[in-house]
This record gives C-alpha cells, sequence and structure tokens, in this order.
C-alpha cells in the first residue's frame, strides 16, 4: 500500500473543489497502487488547527477504495453535520487523516464481561448494532478513551442509545485500520 497516494488523492480532491488543481487521474493512481480499484472502506478526518473539521467514511466496501476516499474527501469537508463546510482559506491549517478499514469480523461472546476480555484495546475499532442502533468507533478512538469500559460506554451513546444495551446481546464487530495523517502543505502532489 502506497499511504502518501492516499492522502494525496484526498488533497488534490479538495483543491479540485476549489478550482485550484486539475482533477486527479485516476487511471494513474490505480497503476501506481491497484488496491484503488478494489472495493474497500476508508475514513477521511480533517483536523483545522489541530480540533476536528470533519470525519465521514465507510464501514462495509461498497465501492472502488479510489471512489470511497474521494467521495469521503468531500463529505468529511463539506457534508458533516457538525461543522460549517471546509473554505479555501483554511486548506493551510489542515490536517488529513485517511484510514483504510479492514473487512468488520462479528466478536462472539457470552456476556459483556467476556465482550471486555475480547475487545484488544488500542487496536480494535468496533461497530455496535442492535436493531435502530448503529454507532462506531476508529481505533484512533482509544486515544480519548483508553480503557474499555469507558469506550463501549461512549460507543453505546453514539450508537443513540446507553450502556444497558449490552445486557440485550447487540451484535460486534471489529475491525482495524491502516491510518495515516500529514499537513495538508506537507502532502506531495499526484
Amino acid at each position: 500500500m502506497v499511504p502518501t497516494l492516499f492522502l494525496s488523492i484526498a488533497k488534490n480532491t479538495l483543491l479540485e473543489h476549489f478550482g485550484l488543481a486539475s482533477g486527479v487521474d485516476k487511471e494513474s493512481c490505480i497503476k501506481k497502487e491497484p488496491l484503488l480499484s478494489e472495493e474497500g472502506a476508508s475514513f477521511v478526518t480533517l483536523h483545522k488547527d489541530g480540533t476536528l473539521h470533519g470525519c465521514i467514511g465507510s464501514i462495509i466496501a461498497h465501492r472502488p477504495l479510489f471512489d470511497d476516499l474521494v467521495s469521503n474527501t468531500l463529505s468529511a469537508a463539506f457534508h458533516d453535520p457538525r461543522f460549517p463546510p471546509l473554505k479555501q482559506e483554511e486548506l493551510s491549517s489542515l490536517d488529513i487523516e485517511v484510514s483504510v478499514l479492514t473487512p468488520p469480523e462479528e466478536i462472539g461472546y457470552d456476556d459483556y464481561e467476556d465482550l471486555c476480555k475480547k475487545v484488544v484495546v488500542g487496536k480494535d475499532g468496533l461497530i455496535l448494532q442492535h436493531g435502530v442502533h448503529q454507532g462506531t468507533f476508529l481505533p484512533q478512538v482509544w486515544e480519548q478513551l483508553p480503557n474499555v469500559f469507558e469506550f463501549l460506554e461512549h460507543l453505546s451513546y453514539k450508537a443513540g442509545s446507553s450502556p444497558d444495551i449490552y445486557a440485550l446481546h447487540p451484535k460486534i464487530l471489529r475491525y482495524r485500520v491502516k491510518a495515516i495523517e500529514e499537513a495538508f502543505d506537507a502532502i506531495p502532489p499526484i
């Protein structure tokens, strides 16, 4: 995997949106990294002056990774409902993080205590699913919530529920990510 290429695709996507660069040549990117033509899931996270300014992604691969990166870059910059759309003058204070996800695998567990033992702290990204409730945390969230109890508690809130949901034995899936982050100005052009 060519991680800097993924960052360059995200950067050029933003530059193209603002009319500051021509489009990214999908075919030449795929020649450099064939993985981009395969179905893949990614998250794109934007930090402006060190503060979160957008994070959108795909949990399940459903389109070529190249298309997923481009779509999630634009969504993180302009369609994350938690933040105002990115402005051109903010590019110089932007850091871009691209995370490529492994396919999720269900964790079999007997009860909450067993689940806590099976979660790999610091490495697992988790998806909680139960009825209308669904939420995910990337493995990077372990930096803010370093123990499994806090991580699972906050995951239940993100899913629109409460920690009581674990008594209902929700479906829990794990995935890992390859994440790379760089300041916008330091990302090489394509």
